[in-house]
């Protein structure tokens, strides 16, 4: 019980790496605030906030579902009022919701640049905005943000995706440095091709025998959870490096 007495915010909870990471957190002690859009099953794609919070309290850990459109601001704060409403204080901050929209950049609509912008990107910067006042009044806190190895990897037709995640792992360099002084640790995981609800449906049929499992990177989040701004901060870290780290 690593996280014994910590309190976690995981945006896009609702399936994916984000839900596996939620479930991880609790796993270690953590009481979680699952924050998605999801609230219903009403598409292609399985899992809701509130299935997620069902799991969570399965494990003996407080949960509280919030819905959450990170790239609207009052969302955001109504978020981060409701989990310190709730749990009184925000140890981890995972950044997760995220959206690809894969498409050549001159066949691409304006609005499905903006909006994987503003989903990626900008919700990365709302939710954190947001919850940092009260790390740096406790003067503690981590925040951990998803990157993708298309933020360095050139894949056709993933331009918009992988602008956002090079701009997130630019974000995370910056903000260590920041807040810093405060013993906040900022570092960002890099999955490659995971096998989540959502790769799948847009993969079709390909082979997923070696694809990445969620639940690796829920271990991996536990272990940066656990680290503060004396021991690890400022990191863009992949499969290899965690390993190094004994993660």
């Amino acid at each position: 019980m690593r996280l014994e007495g910590k309190v976690a915010i995981v945006t896009g909870a609702s399936r994916g790496i984000g839900k596996a990471i939620a479930l991880a957190l609790a796993r270690e002690g953590a009481d979680v605030v699952a924050a998605a859009r999801t609230e219903k099953e009403t598409g292609p794609l399985p899992g809701t906030i509130h299935k997620t919070v069902d799991e969570i309290r399965a494990l003996g850990r407080r949960a509280l579902a919030v819905k959450t459109d990170v790239t609207k601001e009052e969302q955001v704060a109504e978020m981060v009022r409701r989990a310190l409403e709730e749990f009184g204080h925000i140890d981890i901050l995972v950044n997760n919701a995220g959206i690809t929209v894969p498409g050549m950049v001159m066949d691409m609509p304006i609005k499905r640049w903006d909006l994987t912008i503003a989903v990626n990107l900008r919700g990365t910067f709302l939710c954190t905005k947001a919850v940092l006042p009260t790390m740096v009044e406790r003067r503690s806190g981590n925040i951990i943000n998803l990157s993708s190895i298309l933020g360095t990897r050139d894949i056709l037709g993933n331009v918009a995706y992988g602008v956002t995640k090079a701009a997130i792992e630019r974000f995370s360099r910056g903000l260590a440095k920041e807040v810093e002084e405060y013993n906040i640790a900022v570092n960002a995981l890099c999955p490659g091709y995971t096998d989540t609800e959502g790769l799948r449906l847009w993969a079709g049929d390909a082979d997923r025998s070696g694809w990445q499992k969620p639940e690796m990177w829920g271990r991996y989040a536990v272990f940066l959870a656990g680290q503060d701004a004396r021991s690890l901060t400022g990191r863009v870290l992949y499969v290899e490096d965690l390993e190094e780290l004994g993660a």
